[in-house]
């Protein structure tokens, strides 16, 4: 009998890369496998000593733990991770002194807190990285979310965040387990080819 080839298995993704601008410290430039896309780091660019409200990106490399995203905006992401909706009784502590920081909680909280059903479109899709997740380091910086967005909406958080069109191009490959590593510019050339809000 004639034998059928076997089926290609699909690629997955394990690494996405952020690498910092040289020119320009809130922008950057986001490696996933082939795909090179530009992309926004926060107003402060990126750090090394990550301080809650400090408007920069910590460097390092941080497991994706999962996504959310607004269905009433966008559909849901194909990805292996698990994925929650987002809606007006979600939010995220960024109180350093709360049992609860760089927790998401149920609104309304008492604590500070960020809501992640947004009027503009920063938070339709989100991926919660594993960054200050255990143990948890009050005022270290919460909620690190790479973030796919309006051009409008970048630079105004310590986030990663992608423009819609070049969501659309990355979206495919986002599969668990992945890891995000922020890469600041003076560590580029050493690290492309090695083994990431407030």
């Amino acid at each position: 009998m004639p034998r059928h080839p076997p089926k290609p298995k699909r690629s997955t993704l394990t690494v996405v890369r952020v690498y910092r601008s040289l020119l320009d410290h809130r922008r950057g430039r986001l490696v996933a496998g082939r795909l090179v896309l530009p992309c926004a780091l926060g107003r402060s660019g990126t750090t090394h000593d990550k301080r809650e409200g400090d408007g920069a990106t910590p460097v390092g490399r941080f497991r994706a733990l999962q996504a959310f995203y607004r269905p009433d905006r966008v559909r849901r992401p194909p990805t292996r991770l698990i994925v929650s909706r987002i809606d007006g009784r979600d939010g995220w502590c960024d109180a350093p002194g709360d049992r609860n920081y760089n927790h998401p909680v149920r609104l309304p909280y008492p604590a500070r807190h960020e809501r992640m059903c947004r009027e503009d479109e920063l938070y339709d899709v989100v991926i919660d990285l594993a960054y200050n997740r255990g143990p948890i380091r009050k005022g270290r910086g919460s909620a690190i979310f790479p973030a796919f967005c309006p051009q409008s909406s970048v630079t105004t958080r310590s986030m990663a965040t992608l423009t819609r069109n070049d969501k659309l191009a990355l979206r495919t490959q986002l599969f668990d387990p992945f890891r995000f590593t922020f890469v600041d510019h003076d560590q580029q050339r050493l690290r492309f080819g090695a083994v990431a809000k407030c």
